[in-house]
């Protein structure tokens, strides 16, 4: 029974692409993608319902042929909710059917149930009901997905027959029905906090990514996808408390042939994974969120599509733990081998539909390098109200062991286990577990374990766990693991682990390891990994590597995308625009630097003697990147009937390097030029502006030929009348004086 649970999950991407070739039937994909977290009264709050409708909504998006406009999303909604985006949904199918060619619907639920129908938050959607929606979408091929409690119900209501022609059709002649559940009828779905979502879906979103591709063709078709998703969901809940999951199906489908679900070859990046390489493999993007977890065996190469990003792999193979970071680029293919790993040093499952939340130690997991062990929460007790002195003169302690609170109040420190609602202390607030809800102290607050919600002190804030919410106060916020958090403070904010949000001080803001959001303070930003987003100060950036904005006095990244805006700019590799007083980069990959002095290792550095209509002698420097340069000019002149020099320039400049052939280029740049009376020093009383074509022929390694013509405006800094200064321009005294102009002479 469960092998045919997951084939028919991916069905719905993959029927279009068993057309026949010679008659391909146009094909429209349809979802509806429902997350609930609130399961209504006496149920616990589920975290990742509404996360698994998303990331299944985007895999479907990217590789499963769904469009935007054919994708509903329903998130946190309640009976009558639902009940309208089924009709708008019916709508949406009928609209299609109209217009000819195939249609197929997909509805997935992530959230609560029970025995009888989805639980959405105070009302019930019952299972009768929601098959016979099912069966009413005007639509070829009808696939519900169920990844919730006793689930299985839905199921059971007619027993399924696995039809070999299912798996074996190479036509779109497939009509008929399938219904998907993460759970038999009398069991419970599980969610992970490692996994950041629950083990059905982020198992299936893992296949249809390429960790199913047994054959290595680039495809993934149903049975492999099949096979992956029931064996790693079944291995990953066999040791929870909660016990095994058994999903269960209902597949009613009539038509022949293999079908492809996903095609990893036209996808946005790929990460492939080497033939020796052998491991479980879990991969993380830059927020910190788990995006496909497998067993890699060695012997051959596995290939993941991905999107654009920076990502971090971590490796358990032979009781060790290894990790590595890279960055994959659109379009891009990166191939990862087990010599790019460095050594590096269970889990809670959340039962969906059945009360309240168990603790669940599974067998360890590298996160980040560390391991840890399962949480013991034998002596966890509930106490609604804390009132303390100090963490030894307290209420809690009268009930003893580790204690949950809904409020706490001190007026020295309190401490407790989970708080779920609001602590508020002169002194500080001290939890050892997980905290939803407010921290409110004069002195700091500590939250040893998950943070949801918000801290506020004068002193400090510390969060171990991973955070999503607000860290503020006057002095200092850590973060030690990763996290959607906006931290404030005055002094400065620390993030231990890869992060994403805000950081704001007036001190220092530090991450660590990734970071994506944005950094702003007086002082000084620190992104020790990737940078993606913004980076604003009066003082100092820095980013290892970085893919966004860095605007401060002085900016210095390792890989840079995006922009660098200030006084002194540094890049190891720039890609996109530097422009400050002084720039400078290793390798200027596609990029424009742009200020007075701009220094680029593989760019341009030449030195150029030559002489013009205005001047008889001029040398000029000309730095940049290949394509692009800054000019400084000094030149002097001789008019008239003085002796010797009248007068003498300086002038800064900007243009472009466009290369015809290997010896044969064109320079095309715009200069504005200061001219000095030569007994008069810096006395400068007017200004030249050039626009200036030169054209260049190397002849040698060290010379070459250059010339080319000038378009000249030259004016008083006083608007007085002056007289021209070249043998091309009008003599007589004017405002204004416009000339074409000529150079020639030799780089060297």
């Amino acid at each position: 029974m469960t092998r045919s649970l997951l084939f028919s999950l991916l069905l719905l991407p993959a029927l279009a692409l068993a057309a026949p070739a010679s008659t391909p039937a146009p094909v429209r994909r349809f979802a509806l993608l429902v997350g609930v977290n609130d399961g209504g009264p006496g149920r616990a709050r589920l975290r990742y319902a509404v996360t698994d409708a998303t990331a299944f909504g985007q895999v479907l998006e990217e590789l499963g042929g769904v469009q935007p406009q054919d994708r509903m999303m329903l998130m946190e909604g309640g009976r009558p909710e639902f009940e309208r985006a089924l009709a708008g949904f019916k709508d949406m199918l009928a609209s299609a059917r109209k217009a000819g060619g195939r249609t197929e619907a997909l509805i997935y639920y992530s959230g609560h149930s029970d025995e009888e129908g989805l639980l959405l938050q105070k009302d019930k959607f019952g299972y009768r009901e929601l098959r016979q929606a099912l069966e009413s979408l005007p639509a070829d091929v009808r696939i519900a997905i169920l990844d919730s409690c006793a689930s299985g119900t839905l199921a059971r209501q007619k027993g399924g027959v696995r039809r070999p022609a299912f798996l074996s059709d190479a036509s779109t002649a497939v009509r008929g029905h399938a219904i998907l559940t993460s759970s038999s009828e009398d069991e419970v779905s599980q969610e992970s906090d490692r996994i950041g979502g629950s083990f059905f879906t982020h198992n299936l979103v893992s296949g249809l990514r390429g960790a199913a591709d047994a054959t290595g063709d680039g495809r993934v078709t149903l049975h492999e996808a099949y096979q992956f998703a029931f064996h790693e969901t079944l291995a990953r809940t066999e040791q929870t408390r909660s016990g095994a999951q058994h999903p269960a199906y209902d597949i009613e489908l009539a038509g022949t042939g293999e079908l492809v679900m996903t095609d990893l070859r036209s996808t946005a990046a790929v990460l492939v994974l080497g033939e020796m390489l052998d491991g479980r493999l879990y991969v993380r993007d830059a927020p910190g969120r788990l995006v496909v977890e497998l067993k890699k065996f060695a012997g051959r190469t596995t290939e993941l599509g991905l999107q654009p990003g920076r990502y971090t792999v971590v490796r358990e193979a032979h009781g060790e733990a290894f990790q590595t970071e890279l960055v994959l680029d659109k379009g891009g293919r990166a191939v990862l081998a087990a010599s790019a790993f460095r050594p590096v040093g269970m889990e809670m499952t959340a039962m969906r539909g059945k009360g309240t939340p168990q603790p669940t130690g599974l067998a360890p997991t590298a996160v980040g390098g560390a391991v840890a062990p399962p949480a013991d929460t034998s002596s966890r007790r509930y106490l609604p109200i804390n009132l303390a002195l100090f963490p030894t003169v307290q209420t809690n302690d009268i009930v003893g062991g580790d204690v949950d609170n809904s409020f706490s109040f001190a007026l020295g420190a309190g401490r407790g286990a989970r708080l779920h609602g609001a602590a508020v202390a002169l002194g500080a607030n001290m939890n050892t577990g997980e905290v939803e809800g407010l921290q409110l102290a004069v002195g700091g607050n500590v939250a040893s374990a998950e943070l949801v919600g918000a801290q506020f002190s004068v002193g400090g804030n510390w969060a171990t766990g991973p955070a999503n919410g607000v860290q503020a106060s006057v002095g200092l916020n850590v973060l030690r693991q990763g996290g959607t958090v906006g931290q404030l403070a005055v002094g400065g904010n620390l993030s231990t682990e890869s992060m994403g949000g805000t950081q704001l001080s007036a001190g220092t803001n530090w991450a660590a390891k990734d970071f994506s959001g944005v950094q702003g303070t007086v002082g000084f930003n620190m992104v020790r990994g990737h940078m993606s987003g913004v980076q604003m100060s009066a003082g100092a950036n820095y980013a290892s590597t970085a893919d966004g904005v860095q605007l401060s006095l002085i900016n210095v990244g390792g890989d840079v995308e995006g922009m660098q805006l200030g006084i002194v700019n540094v890049a190891r590799k720039m890609s996109g625009l530097q422009l400050g007083l002084v720039n400078v980069t290793e390798e200027m990959e596609s990029g424009v630097p742009i200020g007075l002095l701009s220094l680029v290792r593989n760019g341009q550095f030449h030195v150029e003697l030559y002489g013009s209509d205005v001047n008889f002698a001029n040398a000029a420097i000309k730095v940049g990147s290949r394509h692009f340069y800054t000019t400084v000019v000094a030149g002097m002149g001789r008019h008239g009937d003085v002796r010797g020099p009248s007068h003498w320039t300086l002038g800064l400049g900007l243009g472009g390097h466009i290369p015809v052939t290997e010896r044969l280029f064109v320079d095309v740049d715009a200069v504005t030029s200061n001219i000095y009376p030569w007994d008069k020093s810096f006395e400068g009383d007017r200004l030249l502006h050039q626009l200036r074509v030169m054209g260049g022929y190397r002849f040698g390694k060290n010379l070459t030929v250059i010339g080319g013509p000038s378009f000249n405006l030259m004016h008083s800094v006083d608007d007085v009348e002056v007289t021209g200064i070249s043998e091309l321009s009008r003599q007589g005294p004017r405002k204004f004086f416009m000339w074409p102009g000529v150079q020639l002479g030799l780089r060297i």
